[in-house]
């Protein structure tokens, strides 16, 4: 029996900090709106529980629908890397800079349609995010299940446990 052959880890990019790596992407961390329902982050000891974040950019939910019905793969790729990205603001709020961030966990829920079973090929592309932004920080544990729904008709929903280093 062979062994499989490793995997390829996400694309190195170039910065000497999570805040340039971020920018050299591209990208930068939204505003996360307060809400009179809950926190996005509650620190618990060393830990830092992120709630469920929802693939909002400039205030609007950028996609709706199941994935396998009404939504491609690849645009849950796209909405599970926003989805991260409002993660890892919450992260920030909590610590005060992206260069303390460090992931533990990540869980993934995709809704899905019941035969879609590619919802690690969603959770992948936001785990790549966090490790083109924060390198080996963010590298963490994770679970991806689909589910039959989610707020807003949201096709994805990411929480998080991060700690500060």
């Amino acid at each position: 029996m062979s062994l499989p052959l490793p995997l390829p880890l996400p694309q190195a990019v170039k910065g000497d900090s999570a805040s340039e790596r971020l920018q050299n992407l591209g990208l930068e961390l939204p505003d996360l709106p307060g809400n009179a329902y809950f926190v996005h982050h509650r620190a618990v000891d060393s830990s830092i529980h992120i709630s469920g974040q929802l693939p909002y950019g400039d205030g609007e939910l950028l996609g709706h629908g199941v994935v396998g019905r009404d939504v491609e793969l690849e645009t849950a790729k796209e909405l599970a890397r926003h989805a991260a990205l409002n993660c890892l603001a919450a992260a920030v709020q909590a610590v005060g800079d992206l260069d303390r961030v460090r992931i533990v966990q990540m869980l993934v829920f995709v809704a899905s349609t019941p035969d879609f079973g590619e919802q690690s090929q969603v959770a992948n592309a936001a785990s790549e995010l966090l490790i083109e932004v924060l390198g080996e920080n963010g590298r963490h544990a994770r679970t991806a299940i689909g589910v039959a729904g989610l707020p807003l008709n949201s096709p994805v929903e990411i929480q998080m446990i991060c700690t500060a280093v």
